[in-house]
């Protein structure tokens, strides 16, 4: 595994893998840098590596099979966040200005982290990318311009969960009188979706209840007895890490059906099951992607990069689900990359230069099937007030072993996300003093 800088060749440069230096030979190099503030350590490891994991392997065979991006080579250096807010922005001022032209973007991969830099990212004007976490209101791009909550929010993933289980009872109507319950990893990520689940509930007419988890999550046994008297119909799980096997198995112990529990993507992989044993088997779990390694990018990945034994995560891992996602998010980096060099031309770019990239996404079906991911990305168009540029949700089921899809894409009811984000944006605006970008001289 490499855990650090993996860097094109710049022959007589004479850089060790992570060199904080770059020589003059480096600053000349087509190289583009990608900021990696991994978590190896710690409860949420499991995803850290995953996902990170997924995204470095990708990158790798970008430079391997394409010689980079438009002959631009990815360079990356891990920082280890541990999950922890105040590493993490010391993982962004450490690495915001490496490479050639500084950081491309910068993937938290934490709701809290992402809440720590996106300010920053804005006055030092690098794209803060929150693929599938982060805050809902940053799909307002007027708002946030160097804010991408890319594919899918939790307010929209919330609002597709709704009309799952609305579809399991048989209607949307048939939710009147429901009762629901909320468990939720008690942090800025757990909490993101407390109040539209509220709306949802005034809406629909059931009843919702709200148990926070402290981290890291392993202590639930009095919440469990809690949620077995109130007796609810249906338990939405928003863990993370040791918290998700820990209330399946809690589930279990006081007979509550698994069938009956439906996880947000990240209380939805192999390492989240599998420590449940048999409890596991029938819970649901949302995504934006599938699991599997039956995919045009994986072999690729095989093919020129973990057969080579240059894979930065273990081999049996690909093809899980936070495997996939750190390869969706590669996917989706790359591309944004591709279309600001269709602007600025084919070289390291800056991340004001990816900024117009990120927000200007075009990756269409056919695109998809192009780079190998037909069936792994749905297709996302961004714009100046769109940074979500998707929204549609797969449901997937634990048989025991493995992940099956259970749904086609659900759509979010964008009718009831986009009016509360922009309020929620316009709030933000007005307390930071933030006067709107005029997204109409976009179109």
């Amino acid at each position: 595994m490499k855990k650090s800088v993996l860097a094109s060749l710049a022959i007589g440069a004479g850089l060790l893998a992570g060199a904080s230096t770059p020589s003059p030979v480096m600053a000349q190099a087509m190289e583009q840098f990608m900021p990696i503030p991994i978590y190896r350590t710690g409860p949420y490891a499991a995803g850290g590596t995953g996902y990170f994991g997924g995204f470095m392997d990708y990158m790798a065979m970008v430079n391997a099979r394409d010689n980079g991006v438009n002959g631009v080579k990815m360079i990356w250096e891990e920082c280890e966040t541990a999950y922890d807010n105040a590493r993490g922005v010391e993982c962004y001022e450490r690495l915001k200005g490496k490479g050639p032209t500084g950081a491309a973007m910068f993937h938290p991969l934490s709701t809290g982290i992402t809440y720590s830099t996106f300010e920053k990212g804005t006055a030092d004007k690098v794209p803060v990318v929150s693929m599938g976490y982060g805050r809902g209101d940053a799909m307002v791009g007027s708002v946030f311009p160097y804010t991408f909550p890319l594919v899918t929010t939790y307010w929209s993933q919330n609002t597709a969960k709704i009309k799952f289980i609305g579809m399991k009872e048989g209607g949307m109507d048939k939710l009147k009188g429901k009762k629901l319950v909320n468990v939720y990893h008690d942090s800025a990520y757990g909490k993101e979706t407390i109040d539209i689940l509220n709306k949802q509930a005034a809406m629909y007419g059931f009843e919702i209840k709200h148990f926070p988890v402290a981290h890291p999550g392993l202590d639930q046994k009095a919440i469990w007895l809690q949620i077995k008297q109130f007796a609810p119909d249906w338990v939405i799980l928003r863990g993370w890490g040791v918290m998700n096997p820990t209330a399946i198995k809690e589930a279990a112990r006081i007979g509550f059906p698994r069938e009956k529990m439906l996880g947000v993507w990240w209380s939805g992989s192999e390492e989240d099951m599998r420590p449940a044993g048999t409890a596991a088997k029938g819970f649901y779990a949302a995504g934006f992607h599938p699991a599997g390694k039956n995919f045009p990018v994986l072999k690729d990945i095989e093919k020129f990069v973990q057969s080579k034994g240059k894979g930065n995560i273990e081999a049996e891992r690909m093809g899980t689900i936070y495997y996939n996602r750190g390869v969706v998010t590669g996917i989706i980096s790359m591309e944004a990359i591709r279309t600001a060099q269709e602007k600025y031309g084919k070289k390291p770019l800056t991340g004001e230069q990816v900024q117009w990239g990120l927000e200007h996404l075009n990756l269409t079906a056919a695109r998809i099937k192009a780079l190998g991911g037909e069936g792994l990305v749905q297709p996302i168009k961004t714009s100046c007030n769109d940074h979500e540029g998707g929204g549609a949700v797969k449901f997937q089921q634990w048989d025991g072993e493995k992940w099956t899809v259970v749904s086609d894409w659900i759509d979010a009811d964008k009718s009831l996300v986009r009016p509360l984000a922009e309020e929620s944006a316009a709030k933000y605006a007005k307390e930071k003093g933030i006067t709107p970008r005029d997204c109409s001289k976009e179109m």
